[in-house]
């Protein structure tokens, strides 16, 4: 494995330095010092990921054109499209859930991959696309926020529930979704982002100036490292803003994760929905949803959903608070494990908009007037906000502040990435 002279690389998540490191086709190369991974050597990346992002758009495309699901009760037959369900809570007086569903299932998808096709193309014939940049950052704030695997999933729990209703009919939608969604998975695994970046003029710094000791600032966004006394506020390559930590984190999590504390409430004492049946129902929070699963025999849907609607976001919230908390005593207790810890509270964030997907899908499709509807319930916009800040409280968190006053027992070589992984 040979260094590459010229190219430093600084961790995301501990700022720590590495020289570049040679990995074999397939293999990365991770932190030493906290585990992340810094880059992937994937064969053919562009292409590879054009292809894949090409026909996650055309795919989902077609999900948007024709019916999702049918549903057969009592010789009538309701269907509907993908977009159903989003305005089905509109006009039910639920406008801001209506477009966080519709939102996060299909417009931010749609947006990140079309950015990703205007990145992409030109690359593949080695050019920059004009704005590569303000397109590449927009694409990064959308990728958190486009779930097409959890509306997967809300769908197929919303299938399971219903089958005691009626008969569930996929659509032709329902299985362009499956592709698009296996292609946008593909297209973000296929991708590496240095490659696009191979094709910028601005360069990382001379390997001169990192021997010389002076502190160095890392863009968040595309990884360009400059020195801190340069006096700059934007990435000259990407322009994204510069800072060495996040602006406030910690105040900022804290207030986030208050809100999301007191929705929280709110979330699990007030109705999520109310499914009727021949003019007769009752309202139904989230934990009442839950022991009706478990107690009509579907252990594995109830666990389910108790799991995503209540362990996840309430894990989140004692996750990021026990961070917030050793940052603020300078703890420097085992810096790697919290730095995993809050991986994995990042990663998990999204999980929970099961449910509020589930409440859109199943009011878009049972509107069977008096023989069956299911109504939205005032908790269900209580609980898509515990979810939203709680995402946007992990976003806000800084990892490096965890790492700033840790001291090593052991500190790892700070020329080398860790050693190869196929």
């Amino acid at each position: 494995m040979a260094d590459v002279e010229g190219e430093v690389i600084a961790c995301h998540e501990c700022d720590a330095l590495h020289w570049h490191t040679d990995v074999p086709e397939g293999g990365r190369a991770d932190c030493r010092q906290c585990g992340a991974t810094l880059y992937r050597l994937i064969p053919n990346s562009l292409d590879r990921s054009l292809a894949l992002f090409a026909s996650a758009f055309v795919l989902l495309l077609i999900a948007n054109s024709f019916p999702f699901l049918a549903l057969e009760f009592g010789g009538r037959m309701e269907s509907n499209r993908l977009v159903s369900g989003g305005w089905a809570l509109y006009e039910m007086g639920m406008g801001e859930l209506g477009l966080l569903v519709f939102a996060t299932s299909i417009l931010f998808p749609l947006l990140s991959i079309g950015g990703m096709l205007y990145l992409l193309l030109p690359a593949r014939f080695g050019q920059v696309a004009p704005g590569m940049g303000w397109v590449w950052r927009m694409v990064r704030a959308l990728l958190p926020w486009s779930l097409l695997g959890i509306f997967l999933l809300g769908t197929l729990v919303a299938v399971v529930k219903l089958q005691d209703l009626a008969n569930v009919i996929p659509g032709v939608a329902l299985f362009a979704f499956i592709g698009a969604m296996l292609a946008y998975a593909g297209g973000r695994a296929s991708f590496e982002p240095r490659e696009l970046w191979k094709l910028s003029p601005i360069r990382q710094l001379d390997p001169a100036v990192v021997r010389s000791g002076k502190a160095l600032i890392s863009c968040h966004t595309c990884g360009l490292l400059r020195p801190r006394d340069a006096g700059l506020s934007h990435c000259p390559r990407c322009g994204s803003g510069l800072h060495y930590r996040k602006t406030n984190s910690v105040q900022r999590t804290w207030a986030l994760l208050f809100a999301a504390a007191v929705l929280f409430i709110p979330a699990n004492v007030y109705p999520i929905m109310e499914v009727i049946q021949f003019g007769q129902g009752e309202p139904d929070t989230i934990l009442s949803g839950v022991t009706k699963l478990i107690g009509a025999g579907m252990w594995g849907l109830g666990l389910l959903v108790f799991f995503v609607s209540i362990v996840v976001p309430l894990a989140k919230l004692v996750s990021l608070v026990w961070l917030l908390r050793s940052v603020e005593r300078r703890s420097n207790w085992n810096p790697k494990d919290r730095t995993r810890l809050y991986r994995v509270t990042e990663m998990v964030g999204s999980w929970s908009m099961v449910d509020v997907f589930l409440v859109g899908l199943l009011t878009g499709l049972v509107s069977l007037d008096v023989l069956a509807t299911i109504r939205p319930g005032i908790g269900a916009t209580f609980f898509a906000g515990v979810v939203i800040l709680t995402m946007f409280a992990a976003m806000s968190f800084d990892p490096r502040l965890i790492w700033d006053n840790a001291t090593m027992d052991d500190e790892p070589d700070p020329r080398r990435a860790d050693g190869v992984h196929a």
